[in-house]
């Protein structure tokens, strides 16, 4: 932490505020979607789950460090993918283990 700058610390938070407009932005298209008057709601869903996708996006990424924690973050997803194929393994092996009558 000793290495912080000033100058790293005013872009680092420069950065934040415009992550959090764009976050604003994204949430006021969302919600104004919602409202118009389009006729299609199939293009108003679209237009709402477009906006969310790009929100979590950003928010994962800047907001909760996500792009700079790939190690971390390879490991997990890898214990996940371990542990899912792990249990539909199960899953499938217990299909056939029934008591016989």
């Amino acid at each position: 932490m000793s290495d912080l700058k000033p100058e790293a610390f005013a872009d680092y938070a420069r950065r934040c505020w415009l992550v959090f407009g764009a976050v604003a932005c994204t949430t006021f298209l969302m919600v104004g979607a919602s409202y118009a008057p389009i006729g299609n709601r199939t293009v108003v869903i679209g237009l709402v789950l477009a906006a969310a996708v790009v929100n979590a996006g950003l928010v994962g990424a800047f907001l909760m460090h996500l792009l700079s924690e790939r190690k971390t973050i390879y490991t997990v997803l890898a214990f996940t993918a371990v542990f899912f194929v792990g249990l539909m393994g199960l899953s499938i092996w217990a299909q056939f283990d029934h008591p016989k009558f």
